[in-house]
């Protein structure tokens, strides 16, 4: 076994890693980039190096950099965790020709299952059913529309060399294929380096299925169950459980001989998932998608139904040892569930958010398991994905692990940044989820009823609740009665004190009704007879997963950021983040709805559209401008028929 091991992450992977390889007697060595001089992972690995400043492609994504931190730390292994170089052949390769050894499978494995084209056909040859869908590689724009209209809309733009979600755009209507191959190929060259593409047939509700495979130098692959993970946004996976409902044993144990077979056809060693898409309607014609030759996000749900530690037996296969067991020792017992936590807003269409956490509270233990890259202090940017920490519930069925895990995210407590933690926990409410009737889809239809329209009154009133204990007076002694915050006034009528607030874009004016206790990081208020209880850090209050960040309203200050201050005529950033594109110049004539600038942030592409017909009379940014949340970006002044 290696003696030391670099780990060549970040965050909650790391950190998963990092866990491992102390219970195995290992020396960790963390990497890290400017922005993540405190995190987490750096402070509980044995050691670590600085690779660079804060952009990946200075740091996380530098085979140079990587090197040297192994060379000069006595690195004997390299763990790629996921995301950044974890799928990446020239990586493998560079890290054995500097005598590493690569936790994960020969590069070779890495780049045919890397390629989606390649990936087919080679399980096709080997007998495992594929999607329908364009053959050959390097297709230009012509070729996938021709492959598109052959296939019949809808049709999914999927990037070959990509995974994640990243560039994958459905298409219902033909019309718009040169505008969606254009976002995609642009989004899978960011994300990938790599702007080959593919098209398939789209599958109506389809569920994402997928096979866990462990396979060693020795020839022994075996296979370790199926993972659902259908309940999905934006082609990101939420949240994954093990096993499925909807396989009975006959069909798992084919779905699992034909991930085996994948898995021998390129020849794989290591820790692998074969994912499939499976017709809701039909779980026995299942269709191979693609290969992910690295550790998933959501390996902990295996692990928990089997009772194997997956990165120690990545280590196990990577040192030379043959698998201690066969295919007829695995046994599935239990249900595991997992939701990714992930800072993004979903009141705010689930844009990525920023910020310091300010204060944390994970739950862990009685079945609970929380993967977590985060503590107190931590500085979550724009650069990295936008995902936190992982919680996972185990119970001996599947009811029993769907009520921990909701109990488990109503005690998260992540304040400082938004995250998605209370919509995931009223997403394993709905009777569907509860029920096991999923799809890929399901998300998406039921999004809108799982975010509140508006702030519950009882955040006002906590919020206000912490002003008004701050203004009351301290000591002992006479007190001043212009100085309580009672609203008394000298010859007249007490008037109630109010406090102006914003919690999202519209202010509101809130004067406390209810009674109400502050103490230390907690804030209660009764209203209408109902306790209502808070975590609270600086400015922002919590509860069952929730946070609102509840401002002081300042009308000058509001007037000159945000959409709902700066006139309508503005188009301001919806997230924090770098502008990509830029398609208009100032002066020019644009249509209402047209593309106008293009934000990234973690990852993700917001487009900007124009509100209305007109002209481009400011454009305050370029191509590489980075901007804040609510910064004005351009204004387009209306036509006269328009603003009519």
């Amino acid at each position: 076994m290696f003696d030391t091991v670099l780990v060549a992450n970040r965050g909650e992977i790391a950190v998963r890693v990092i866990r491992t390889l102390r219970s195995m007697g290992v020396r960790s060595v963390a990497v890290f980039s400017d922005a993540d001089a405190d995190a987490r992972h750096v402070l509980e690995a044995d050691t670590a190096v600085r690779i660079g400043p804060a952009p990946a492609a200075e740091s996380y994504l530098s085979v140079e950099r990587l090197l040297e931190a192994a060379a000069r730390t006595g690195a004997r292994a390299v763990h790629p965790g996921y995301g950044f170089l974890a799928e990446n052949a020239g990586f493998a390769r560079a890290c054995a020709d500097a005598g590493l050894v690569f936790i994960g499978p020969p590069a070779q494995a890495i780049s045919l299952m890397g390629d989606k084209i390649r990936a087919k056909e080679t399980v096709r040859a080997a007998g495992v059913p594929v999607v329908p869908g364009s053959t050959g590689s390097g297709l230009t724009d012509a070729q996938l529309v021709a492959a598109a209209r052959e296939i019949g809309v809808p049709v999914l733009l999927k990037p070959s060399a990509g995974g994640g979600g990243k560039g994958m755009r459905l298409v219902r209507d033909t019309s718009a294929l040169a505008d969606e191959i254009a976002a995609a190929r642009r989004e899978a060259r960011a994300s990938f380096g790599d702007d080959t593409l593919l098209v398939e047939r789209w599958i109506d509700r389809p569920r994402h299925i997928e096979i866990q495979v462990l396979a060693d130098a020795h020839g022994n692959v075996v296979h370790l169950g199926e993972r659902e993970c259908s309940l999905q946004r934006r082609h990101q996976k939420v949240v994954e459980e093990a096993p499925s409902v909807l396989l009975d044993e006959r069909t798992r144990a084919a779905m699992g001989e034909a991930a085996v077979q994948a898995a021998r056809s390129c020849g794989y060693r290591g820790a692998g998932t074969v994912e499939f898409i499976v017709p809701g309607g039909d779980p026995s014609s299942y269709y191979f998608m693609e290969m992910n030759t690295r550790l998933q996000v959501e390996h902990p749900v295996t692990e928990l139904v089997t009772g194997l530690d997956l990165v120690e037996w990545q280590l196990r296969v990577a040192a030379g040892e043959p698998l201690s067991f066969g295919q007829g020792d695995v046994r599935l017992t239990g249900h595991a569930i997992e939701a990714r936590i992930c800072a993004e807003d979903p009141a705010r269409g689930f844009l990525p958010s920023g910020g310091t956490v300010l204060a944390l509270r994970e739950p862990q233990g009685d079945g609970v398991r929380t993967d977590s890259g985060l503590s107190e202090g931590t500085e979550v940017g724009s650069l990295y994905d936008p995902m936190l920490s992982k919680v996972i519930a185990y119970g001996p069925d599947r009811a029993t692990a769907l009520r921990k895990l909701r109990s488990a995210l109503a005690e998260t407590v992540t304040l400082g940044v938004q995250t998605n933690a209370g919509f995931l926990r009223r997403l394993l409410a709905h009777p569907a989820v509860v029920a096991g009737e999923l799809d890929t889809g399901l998300v998406e239809r039921v999004v809108d009823d799982l975010v509140p329209a508006e702030v519950p009154e009882e955040v006002y009133e906590a919020a206000a609740a912490v002003r008004l204990e701050a203004l009351r007076p301290a000591g002992g002694g006479w007190t001043d009665p212009f100085s309580v915050p009672s609203g008394w006034r000298l010859g007249g009528t007490p008037r109630p004190v109010g406090f102006p607030l914003r919690a999202l874009q519209e202010p509101v004016e809130h004067t406390p009704r209810g009674t109400h206790t502050v103490t230390g990081d907690r804030v209660s208020v009764t209203l209408d007879g109902v306790r209502h209880t808070f975590h609270r850090a600086a400015d922002w209050l919590g509860r069952d997963g929730d946070a609102w960040h509840v401002r002081d309203h300042d009308p000058v200050a509001a007037s000159l950021t945000g959409a709902a201050y700066a006139g309508a005529d503005s188009l301001t950033a919806p997230m924090p983040g770098t502008v990509t594109v830029v398609k208009v110049a100032v002066g020019d004539e644009v249509a209402a709805g047209q593309s106008l600038l293009v934000v990234e942030a973690m990852k993700m592409e917001h487009v900007i559209s124009a509100p209305h017909a007109g002209t481009v009379a400011e454009l305050d940014v370029t191509p590489g401008s980075t901007v804040a949340m609510d910064q004005v970006l351009a204004v387009v002044t209306p036509h006269e028929e328009a603003a009519e």
